[in-house]
């Protein structure tokens, strides 16, 4: 069996450099900022969460490890999971039989109760490579491992110290996939009307997961978009919480979405910021997909209520031939107040990448045939 280091992500702290300084609970503080404020938050932060380690703990809270769908080509892949003290049910009860069967209909806010455990170790297992990692500072697990595999469905395993092993599902792209898919999920593939503030704690916080609307005629669009391009990786690439991705993978199960990688974002303090930027996060995730995947053409979904208009036309001017076709989803009025105003649809005649606006999914399907991408 190979032992692999990790390769860690551009937007993680997952490893350590060999200047890195690290405190006494294991926080590394080589890439924090200077600015001694910043510091300060650090470590307010960090001491708060031991305070919720400690009371998880008296709560009969237990370490566990949860695996993401990963991605990756023939010889590198992505792979996705968190590490953090959670309140298992109890054996037999019907809350038990609910996750097992993945039935459950959580109110939002129960999705936050689990306390991250920071800079954990964690092996991974795919194949005959092992890989230790170690979480970032919000119990992330975001990491690249070299490994020969064939294109298709494969299995790695996670494990962090007192936890089950668990699976994670990664798809290996073919060299000869030159097709695939990014889409936003917040009012583009489920309604939302997130980023109006009271509507945003409404809806993330005490809304129940089986009240989510799926938006008109999204799935059968995105089905009919597999059934064209049968190998075609589907990216959801969001700036909601890694908190919210159990929720967001039942509701795309639940509402027939194809399977497809779910690149979250963590809220509060990072490495060197003190919030993460939604639209930095897009950008840095397009441009490393463009850079994993060199020789794809991707389609970009999106809507008008927030920032992918700008995100994508930026994306395309600077990548031109790695961008099919952008398609973006119109807000109703009702949906446009409530996400607090829409960008303007602007004039892209200029553009080399064709644009497309529609309201649903059947107005999309019927412009993307007219593009030969359906």
């Amino acid at each position: 069996m190979d032992t692999a280091h990790q390769n860690p992500p551009q937007d993680a702290a997952t490893s350590q450099g060999p200047e890195s300084t690290q405190d006494r609970n294991g926080t590394d503080h080589t890439l924090l900022s200077g600015n001694p404020v910043f510091r300060l938050a650090h470590k307010v932060s960090d001491a708060f969460n031991n305070v919720r380690i400690q009371l998880a703990k008296r709560w009969k809270f237990v370490p566990q490890t949860i695996a993401y769908q990963g991605y990756g080509s023939t010889t590198q892949i992505r792979v996705l999971g968190r590490v953090l003290m959670t309140q298992k049910p109890l054996p037999g009860s019907k809350a038990e039989t609910e996750a097992q069967n993945g039935n459950q209909n959580v109110r939002g806010w129960r999705a936050f109760t689990g306390v991250p455990l920071q800079f954990t170790d964690v092996e991974i297992t795919i194949g005959d490579v092992v890989t230790h990692v170690r979480a970032d500072r919000g119990g992330l697990i975001d990491t690249e491992v070299a490994v020969e595999l064939s294109p298709g469905w494969h299995t790695a395993v996670l494990r962090a110290e007192g936890t089950e092993p668990v699976e994670a599902p990664i798809q290996v792209i073919a060299p000869d996939v030159k097709f695939g898919i990014v889409s936003d999920i917040d009012d583009t593939v489920m309604v939302t009307a997130l980023p109006r503030p009271f509507l945003a704690l409404w809806n993330t916080f005490v809304l129940s997961e089986r009240a989510r609307m799926a938006t008109p005629g999204m799935a059968v669009l995105m089905d009919r978009l597999i059934i064209e391009h049968p190998d075609a990786p589907v990216i959801y690439l969001s700036t909601g919480p890694w908190n919210a991705a159990p929720t967001l993978a039942r509701f795309l199960n639940r509402n027939m979405y194809p399977k497809g990688a779910l690149l979250l974002t963590d809220w509060g303090l990072t490495q060197d910021r003190w919030f993460r930027s939604g639209q930095d996060h897009k950008h840095r995730n397009l441009e490393r997909l463009s850079k994993e995947f060199p020789d794809m053409r991707w389609l970009l979904i999106g809507d008008n209520g927030q920032h992918d208009e700008a995100i994508y036309s930026g994306f395309a001017q600077e990548n031109p031939d790695k961008v099919a076709a952008i398609a973006i989803r119109q807000l109703s009025m009702s949906e446009s107040v409530f996400a607090g105003g829409h960008s303007e649809d602007g004039d892209h005649s200029a553009s080399k990448v064709p644009w497309i606006y529609s309201p649903d999914g059947a107005g999309m399907a019927k412009q993307l045939t007219t593009l030969n991408l359906l």
